[in-house]
């Protein structure tokens, strides 16, 4: 094979303007973008099977750099073969750099030029990260896309505290490509950080740019600094990105947070909010949110929404999800956590379709406004003669 047949590489096929659809070629098989990755923090996309998962139209998933180093280790999954044979995963997998989890410890972590010294969230036992062993250990998962090591500061932040943060993570960002290990069909990620400040972001993006990686993401939003200034830092981030290569916004978020996402170039997110509201009894909707608790779906027996065939949608009443939350039942929380990530891929899978048809700004439209009405009233979407007696 040519190098050029064997790389990790993004390729577009069509653009309405500034989004973008494509296919992102890796060694663990092609992704269709833009794409939604469930997140998979400690081997396990949490309330899912691995079967599950791959129903809902998933084709990537992410893990977690710092919490598997901790438990079960890097080198345990190594020996087992890997986090794709370990979970039963044969995708492509990208692996966070764990800087953000690390990050977010406050006291319990120290850092410095070279990395971070923490103690561990399980049992207090002090471990570092560096450039190089995140690397490493992203290496021994056999993380199909690795994360370069980055610093994350919380928003608001003085812009003298995001510049100090962003030149460090720009270092950490070479020595972390300098400990890269090249193989076919793998690659690694930059991350652009710089807070909302547009310099910033542009010294850091022409910072990574410079050192050149397989693909570049977007890091430090979905902070705390709402969805109108990440947009607006979007608007003049995406842009300074090489637009033969895929772009990655990391930690988002809604429906309507992927949507303006891909309207501004981006191909790629990741975010915890449809399995975390899975097992809060939230359910992600063509006609909004739902609260499953809610006493109006006590005796309704129509399924959460007309459009899904999920597990949850197809054989089962929102009456009995109901009944399975109030009993505080595990199946709800699986059933639920199905549902909603059926529903993300679908709507990827939706934008995608009107980024190749020419029609995003009217697709747009009508999600939005979808999004805006609310459940379905009952002449909209009657109660069906369903789940039929077994």
């Amino acid at each position: 094979m040519t190098e050029s047949a064997t790389k990790m590489q993004w390729k577009a096929e069509a653009c309405c303007g500034q989004a973008r659809a494509g296919h992102l070629h890796t060694a663990h098989g092609t992704i269709p973008t833009p794409t939604f990755m469930p997140v998979g923090t400690v081997g396990t996309v949490k309330a899912m099977t691995m079967d599950a998962v791959r129903s809902t139209g998933a084709g990537i998933i992410l893990g977690n750099t710092y919490h598997l180093m901790l438990r079960p280790g890097a080198e345990r999954v190594r020996r087992m073969g890997g986090l794709h044979r370990m979970m039963d995963w044969s995708g492509p997998i990208l692996t966070d750099s764990g800087g953000f989890q690390v990050m977010s410890l406050g006291a319990l972590r120290k850092l410095d030029q070279d990395g971070v010294t923490f103690n561990s969230h399980i049992d207090g036992s002090k471990h570092r990260l560096t450039p190089e062993s995140s690397t490493d250990i992203q290496h021994a998962l056999d993380a199909t896309i690795t994360m370069c090591f980055d610093e994350c500061p919380a928003l608001p932040a003085t812009p003298e505290r995001l510049e100090s943060s962003m030149e460090l993570s720009m270092r950490w960002a070479a020595r972390s490509r300098e400990a890269f290990v090249q193989r076919p069909g793998y690659g690694q990620f930059g991350i652009v950080q710089g807070g909302t400040e547009r310099d910033l972001r542009a010294r850091s993006a022409k910072a990574l740019t410079d050192i050149g990686f397989e693909g570049y993401a977007i890091g430090g939003l979905a902070v705390g600094e709402g969805q109108e200034l990440m947009f607006s830092t979007l608007d003049f981030t995406t842009p300074l990105l090489p637009q033969d290569h895929a772009r990655y916004l990391m930690g988002v978020g809604t429906p309507d947070d992927l949507l303006g996402g891909v309207e501004r170039g981006v191909d790629m997110f990741d975010c915890v909010m449809p399995t975390r509201a899975g097992r809060t009894a939230r359910a992600y909707t063509e006609r909004g949110t739902l609260n499953m608790r809610n006493a109006r779906h006590a005796e309704d027996n129509r399924p959460i929404s007309p459009d899904c065939d999920c597990l949850a949608c197809s054989r089962h009443s929102r009456a009995y999800l109901h009944h399975l939350f109030r009993a505080n039942e595990i199946l709800g929380p699986m059933l639920l956590t199905w549902h909603n990530l059926a529903y993300y891929q679908r709507l990827m899978r939706q934008i995608r379709v009107a980024i190749v048809d020419g029609t995003l700004p009217q697709k747009a439209l009508a999600l939005r406004a979808d999004w805006a009405a609310g459940d379905w009233t009952q002449d909209e979407f009657p109660q069906p003669d369903w789940p039929p007696v077994p």
